[in-house]
């Protein structure tokens, strides 16, 4: 059946007319749109498909109690705008400041509808190529050799109107509710359609399933209101701020674990959903009892004839009848308007409900289909931010960068710099760098150095999950050693049965940074790129293969990597043993000393003393080397013969005695200054 209707389908579009574009972007949400604006920016030819009539369609709907629980910081005592987007959860990247989303809400969780109001503003300014009102129900292919990736991807929307693409961006998000079937599941009411007025629940008892953020906002929503809620799920509650995972339960939610805990009649229970079933008596009641007891018994026949766990063990923990039952069960990806011949396969285990998808967003069966936002967080699932808008807004540009190296030869960005500002550049990224704050571990700013170690390449936030195609995927070359720098948490810090509060939980000390438990910059050095054997099988709980040297600066309270000591200092002596070299700024008088006692200069001297550059020496800061210590101060030298002190002979006579330069230096020392 399955050949017949592929068949039918290629039958059907061989005579259709199509409309082609380059790209193809399924889903106007914050994904899409984010798509949508780097494919503008780089004048693409592409189109968004939006089902609804406006973007966003799915923040119009949910939270249905309309709180976000992505954070709108709108102070940080920085004027710092990529710093500010680490503390903005909302807000999209674009170049127009009017588009940050500080300015649409003064809340810290804002409402919903502004977020609907928000993407409506994003498409229309930036004048974003959407097309609304536009169902896709059907995707397949149709290979042509002449094709970007060997095929065409040929899309049908709900008015038969059909299109051609060379690249497919699929950020439809995950907006198919979670179901779960099991006797009586036919009782259970949906969080998509329940009642948001508390009114509807007064003096009710209730059972909610599942144990997520919209299960926790609803049951905050009737908290003051039923006799008491009862929660139950096959796993334990998961802390935000034990996992360090912002999709776990946040603080805002949590009222119901007060109430458990204090004894407050509402409770929370672990157990298999597929294993219960529901009994409905004459009263309306609802009964909880469990599968087994169900078989080869007919549940029509009344709640009399049915065995109930209390029946057997009297103090069983669900044996009050509830008035209502809701299912918060989180949503899936919607599978069904892929032809199977795309090869879109759910994920396996805890992921099943996204895609499978490569570490670099690309479909595993199809070439070209790339999915973004919500639906690609299998990538870094329960381990970063990939699945909301403050990860995915940077993994979409990574996508991004990705095809316009390998359709239109435009490499990934990259600047180049002396090796003497390698350590500034690192310092600065990791205390200001957005991307890699919010997709740690995922993302990574890459250092290539060039030969003989003279000068290096950055490139900023590439999916480490891809680093062996570095060279393919960017158009850079590797040849002489890299640089990876991510941000971690601690091994053993992040877990929902962790206590992160326990004493002495963080380290201060720079020798002790490898033990550092928050968030820290990690510095990890290949002296060649990593194979893909290597990458495939790399410990698990590391987020790269083990590296020839690495180093950790240590953490920071105020999460401020710039102390001269505790962090400078180490990082630039881990990275001059990795070069072999001094990166350390020098003087001109010591450069020119080096210049006849040493073999090989330091690259400052060499980038800039030699090439009659650098800074300009003064009085002034002649005076502060003084009193720093790093020049000896030679305005008070008693000299042996009648020429005055300043007198530039004796001054340059007088350096050479105090430094023990050798006799058969100092002809050289004349000729220099002749």
């Amino acid at each position: 059946l399955g050949l017949v209707l592929y068949a039918g389908s290629l039958c059907m579009v061989s005579g259709a007319t199509f409309l082609y574009y380059d790209y193809c972007v399924i889903g106007a949400g914050p994904a899409g749109l984010q798509a949508a604006y780097f494919l503008h920016q780089a004048n693409r030819d592409y189109i968004v498909f939006e089902r609804s009539h406006a973007p966003g369609s799915f923040f119009a709907l949910y939270p249905r109690h309309r709180k976000l629980i992505s954070i709108n910081k709108r102070y940080t005592g920085k004027s710092n705008s990529e710093f500010n987007l680490r503390h903005d959860w909302n807000s999209l990247l674009s170049h127009d400041r009017r588009l940050l989303f500080r300015h649409y809400s003064r809340d810290f969780f804002p409402n919903a509808d502004t977020m609907v109001r928000y993407l409506e503003d994003f498409a229309s300014l930036l004048k974003l190529r959407v097309q609304y009102n536009t169902a896709i129900i059907h995707v397949t292919l149709e290979k042509n050799e002449q094709a970007w990736n060997g095929h065409y991807f040929l899309l049908t929307d709900q008015d038969r109107k059909n299109y051609k693409c060379s690249s497919l961006l699929v950020a439809a998000g995950t907006w198919v509710p979670n179901v779960v079937n099991f006797p009586g599941s036919e009782y259970v009411e949906g969080y998509e359609t329940v009642s948001i007025n508390p009114e509807d629940f007064t003096g009710q008892t209730v059972l909610i399933l599942g144990r997520g953020n919209s299960a926790f906002e609803t049951a905050e929503n009737i908290l003051g209101v039923t006799n008491f809620i009862h929660m139950v799920s096959r796993s334990r509650v998961r802390l935000s701020w034990a996992t360090h995972y912002v999709g776990d339960l946040r603080a805002i939610n949590n009222g119901l674990l007060d109430t458990y805990q204090l004894k407050s009649l509402d409770g929370l229970l672990e157990g298999d959903l597929e294993d219960l079933a529901i009994v409905k008596d004459k009263k309306g009641k609802l009964h909880i009892t469990l599968r087994f007891y169900l078989e080869n018994r007919n549940i029509s026949a009344g709640i009399d004839s049915i065995t109930l766990p209390q029946d057997e063990l009297d103090n069983f923990a669900t044996r009050a009848p509830y008035d209502r039952v809701i299912r918060c069960l989180g949503w899936k990806f919607d599978f069904s308007i892929y032809n199977r011949s795309l090869k879109m396969m759910p994920g396996k285990g805890n992921i099943k409900k996204y895609p499978q998808i490569k570490p670099s967003y690309e479909s595993r069966g199809t070439r070209g289909l790339f999915v973004l936002g919500t639906a690609s967080h299998s990538v870094d699932f329960r381990k970063s931010a990939g699945g909301f808008i403050h990860g995915f807004r940077y993994t979409t540009r990574a996508v991004h960068r990705l095809l316009e190296n390998r359709h239109h030869d435009v490499p990934w960005p990259s600047t180049v710099y002396p090796i003497t500002q390698l350590t500034n550049s690192i310092i600065k990224r990791v205390n200001e760098a957005s991307g890699l704050y919010q997709m740690f571990s995922v993302l990574a700013d890459i250092i290539l150095l060039r030969e003989n170690a003279t000068a290096f390449e950055y490139l900023e936030e590439y999916p480490i999950g891809i680093l062996a195609e570095l060279e393919m995927q960017t158009g850079r070359k590797a040849r002489n050693g890299l640089f990876v720098i991510i941000m971690e948490y601690g091994r053993n810090f992040s877990g929902a049965d962790k206590d992160v509060f326990y004493y002495n939980r963080a380290v201060g000390e720079a020798q002790h940074a490898w033990q550092s438990n928050f968030l820290h910059p990690v510095i990890y050095y290949y002296k060649r790129l990593p194979t893909e054997c290597e990458m495939r099988l790399h410990h698990p709980d590391w987020p790269l293969p083990r590296p020839d040297a690495i180093h950790h600066i240590v953490e920071d309270f105020l999460t401020d990597w710039t102390a001269p000591n505790a962090h400078v200092l180490p990082l630039r002596r881990f990275l001059e043993n990795c070069l072999c070299t001094d990166l350390r700024n020098f003087f001109a008088e010591s450069c020119f000393l080096f210049v006849f006692t040493h073999q090989k200069l330091p690259p400052s001297c060499q980038q800039g003393y030699v090439r009659m550059q650098g800074l300009v020496g003064s009085q002034e800061l002649r005076h502060q080397a003084v009193q720093a210590g790093l020049l000896q101060d030679y305005t008070h030298t008693d000299f042996s013969d009648d020429r005055p002190p300043n007198s530039h002979d004796g001054s340059q006579e007088q350096l050479v005695r105090d430094h023990g330069i050798p006799v058969r230096l100092q002809h050289l020392v004349n000729a220099k200054d002749e």
